[in-house]
């Protein structure tokens, strides 16, 4: 499996696991399950869910840097990680809130996001 590939695999998990320890717990609250929750016990739930964010996220970025013989330089990394952050926040809105939806604007931003993965992979 080619270091392209394991980096884009690995940062797509991390950001799943990101946006659950984010957002998860505001659905929870909706549900019900965390509503009685004191504060410290929701932050204490998301750093476990954001722990396997790390286990994701650390041995993405060290494949795929260039410094360590990965196809990527630093800011290709960071500008892939933000564009599949925001595909996966956009899929697990909505699956778990059902009432946000996509907008004109948002798809837009999407664009121009894409745009910028274009502009950084330019020699």
């Amino acid at each position: 499996m080619s270091a392209a590939f394991q980096t884009i695999l690995l940062l797509c998990c991390s950001n799943i696991f990101m946006t659950l320890a984010w957002y998860g717990h505001l659905r929870l609250q909706q549900t019900g399950v965390s509503s009685n929750w004191p504060l410290l016990g929701v932050i204490a739930f998301s750093w476990g869910i954001a722990f396997f964010e790390y286990c994701c996220q650390v041995p993405a970025n060290r494949i795929g840097f260039a410094g360590n013989g990965g196809p990527f330089s630093l800011v290709q990394l960071k500008v892939i990680q933000e564009c599949i952050s925001l595909v996966v926040f956009a899929i697990v809105a909505n699956v778990l809130f059902q009432g946000q939806s996509l907008h004109w604007n948002h798809i837009l931003a999407f664009f121009c996001l894409v745009a910028a993965v274009y502009l950084v992979f330019m020699k």
